[in-house]
């Protein structure tokens, strides 16, 4: 499950349990969605939110025990559906979040749980002990829109192919050489850290929420197109 924490104008999304590998499935969805929506209630000019992991996940993608506990390969289908349209609804939340997000990534991510790091405006990760994995290929599943779009907004060129296409198994240094990640950091507690001080610092800015969703918005029209986000008008404030 998952906590969040708000200190002042900072949101602190927890994944929670130290033995827990954070695998996605409606229970885990709907407690990050439930959060994200509160943070947006009580967002201010100035908000920023961090999401940080306890124990070696970050996140393991989705809850296969749960998709393959059903008791046909119809039902087995549906959950595996119903998970995508959970993915889509998290990737449609993060975009409309009106606030900066980091995202700390103190253990592995594969998957979902790669989507759920590249939700967020910045990803930051530890050098040695976390990796990017998509296992898609492996396990034989094609990649849908619109997580295809999430990947070509935030990943480049031949960091994009490999990440998808070879199936690496990306640390942190790596991740950070081929753009994908902010900064990397030697232990948990100091990524932990670099991330909330990192939203302090975008806090600090005061930015006006719905400015800074639309302008991210612009940002990935792609993928908001694909999402049905519209754009909303705002008056222009006298200068």
């Amino acid at each position: 499950m998952c906590s969040l924490e708000k200190r002042g104008n900072l949101f602190i999304l927890i994944l929670t349990g130290q033995n827990s590998e954070h695998r996605l499935n409606p229970d885990l969805f709907s407690s990050i969605i439930s959060a994200l929506s509160r943070a947006k209630a009580e967002s201010t000019r100035g908000s920023a939110l961090v999401t940080v992991s306890h124990g070696k996940f970050f996140c393991n993608g989705f809850d296969l025990d749960w998709i393959n506990a059903a008791g046909s390969d119809e039902e087995t289908q549906q959950r595996f559906n119903l998970l995508l349209d959970y993915l889509k609804q998290l990737v449609l939340a993060f975009i409309s979040l009106p606030m900066p997000t980091i995202a700390a990534v103190n253990g592995h991510a594969a998957a979902g749980g790669v989507v759920l790091a590249l939700c967020h405006d910045y990803v930051l990760m530890r050098r040695h002990r976390s990796v990017l994995y998509m296992i898609d290929l492996d396990l034989g599943i094609k990649i849908p829109e619109p997580f295809m779009a999430l990947f070509r907004a935030k990943i480049s060129g031949s960091a994009r192919r490999d990440l998808l296409l070879r199936g690496l198994k990306i640390k942190g240094e790596e991740a950070l050489k081929m753009g994908i990640v902010e900064a990397v950091y030697d232990s948990e507690e100091e990524v932990t850290n670099s991330g909330i001080e990192m939203a302090d610092d975008l806090a600090k800015r005061i930015w006006h929420g719905e400015v800074y969703v639309e302008i991210r918005k612009g940002l990935y029209s792609e993928l908001c197109d694909i999402l049905g986000i519209a754009s909303k008008a705002i008056a222009t404030p006298k200068l």
